[in-house]
C-alpha cells in the first residue's frame, strides 16, 4: 500500500495514460511485496517498500517519458535496478553467480507478475529471458577484483545469456526487414540496439543502483531510530492533538453563536454553516487569517484573541508536560543507539 501511495500519483503526473500508470504501480508492488516477504526477517518492510518504490517510479519514467518505448527496454533495466537496489541495501548476500542468477531470476518474474495485467501471459513469461544475461552482467560487476578475476560464469548461464541475445537480434532485425531496410543494415542496427539496451544500459542501471543503495544504507539507520522515538511520543502527540482539536472545535462554535448574535461582528459571515466556521477557528489558532470569514467587531477579535493565547498556551504545555515525562525513556533510546553503532 505504501508503494502505490507513492508510485501512483508520481505516475500520473509523468503521464498520464492509465497504461503507464498500470505498469508503474505493478511493477512497483510486486517487487515490494516480494522483497518484504524475503527479507521481512532481517530487515522488515522497509527494503521492501523502498525499492518497490524506486523501481515503480522509474518505470513510470521510462513508459512516460521515453517514446515507443516497448517491454523490451522497460523490463532490462528495472531488472537490473532491483538486483542492485537488493545488492547495495544488503537484503541478500550476492557473492556469485549463483547467487545473483536467483535473484535476477526472481526479480525477473516479480516485474513480470506486476506487469501482468498490461502486457499478458506470454509477455509475462518473456521477461523471464532477462534474467540471464542481468545475472551474467551483475556477477561480472559483484565482489572484489581478485574474486572476479578467478570466477567463472557457469555454462548454462552463458548459453542463455547468448539464446536471449540472439532472440533480442532476431527480433529487432525482423522488424527492420519488414519495413524494407537492407540486411546488413538490419543486422548491424539489431547489434547496436540489443547492445545497448540489454547490456550497456543495465550495466549502467546496476552500477549506479548498488552504488546508491550502498551509499545510503548506513543513513537509513537513522530511520530505525527514528521510528522509537515516534512510538515512544505517539501516545502523547495524540493526546496533544485531541486537545487542540478540541479548541479549535469550541472557538468554532463561539464564533458561530456569536455571528448569530451580532451579525456586523464578522464581514462573510451571513451563509457560513459549521465546516467554515472550523475552517476560520483552524487557521485563527495558527494565528493565520482565513480569506472567507473576518472578524470587525471588538468582540470578534477578543474571542480570536483569547482562541490565539489558549491554543499557543495549550501548545507550549504539553510540550513541556511531555519533554518532562518521556524524557528518560528517549536517553535510553538514545543510549542503546549509541551502543549498538560502537559495537
Amino acid at each position: 500500500m505504501a508503494v502505490a501511495i507513492v508510485v501512483v500519483p508520481f505516475a500520473y503526473a509523468v503521464s498520464g495514460v492509465h497504461h503507464d500508470v498500470l505498469m508503474a504501480a505493478g511493477s512497483g508492488l510486486a517487487v515490494g511485496i516480494g522483497i518484504s516477504l524475503r527479507t521481512r526477517e532481517r530487515i522488515g518492510l522497509s527494503a521492501g517498500i523502498l525499492v518497490g518504490t524506486v523501481v515503480g517510479m522509474v518505470a513510470a519514467l521510462l513508459a512516460g517519458l521515453i517514446p515507443g518505448n516497448g517491454i523490451g527496454s522497460l523490463v532490462p533495466p528495472l531488472v537490473a535496478l532491483a538486483v542492485g537496489l537488493v545488492d547495495g541495501l544488503g537484503t541478500t548476500h550476492l557473492r556469485g553467480y549463483r547467487e545473483v542468477g536467483i535473484e535476477a531470476l526472481i526479480m525477473a518474474g516479480l516485474i513480470g507478475i506486476g506487469l501482468f495485467p498490461v502486457i499478458g501471459l506470454m509477455w509475462t513469461i518473456r521477461c523471464f529471458a532477462v534474467a540471464p544475461l542481468t545475472a551474467l552482467i551483475a556477477g561480472a560487476l559483484t565482489g572484489s577484483p581478485e574474486a572476479r578475476r578467478f570466477a567463472r560464469p557457469p555454462v548454462l548461464l552463458v548459453l542463455a545469456a547468448l539464446a536471449t541475445i540472439a532472440m533480442a537480434m532476431q527480433g529487432v532485425a525482423s522488424e527492420d526487414l519488414a519495413t524494407g531496410v537492407p540486411l546488413t543494415d538490419a543486422l548491424a542496427g539489431a547489434v547496436v540496439s540489443v547492445a545497448t539496451r540489454l547490456i550497456a544500459v543495465p550495466a549502467v542501471v546496476f552500477l549506479a543502483a548498488r552504488a546508491a543503495a550502498v551509499w545510503l544504507q548506513p543513513r537509513l539507520q537513522v530511520y530505525q531510530q527514528l521510528a522509537e522515538y515516534l512510538r515512544v511520543m505517539w501516545i502523547p502527540i495524540g493526546g496533544f492533538a485531541v486537545g487542540y482539536v478540541a479548541i479549535i472545535i469550541v472557538f468554532a462554535g463561539f464564533g458561530g453563536m456569536l455571528a448569530r448574535f451580532i451579525p456586523e461582528a464578522f464581514v462573510g459571515a451571513e451563509d457560513a454553516g459549521i465546516g467554515e466556521w472550523i475552517a476560520f477557528s483552524f487557521f485563527r489558532a495558527l494565528a493565520q487569517d482565513y480569506p472567507g470569514i473576518v472578524p470587525v467587531s471588538a468582540a470578534a477579535w477578543l474571542l480570536v484573541g483569547v482562541q490565539v493565547i489558549l491554543a499557543v498556551g495549550w501548545a507550549l504545555v504539553v510540550f513541556a508536560a511531555v519533554m518532562s515525562s518521556i524524557q528518560p525513556r528517549l536517553e535510553r533510546i538514545a543510549r542503546q543507539a549509541l551502543s549498538s553503532t560502537s559495537e
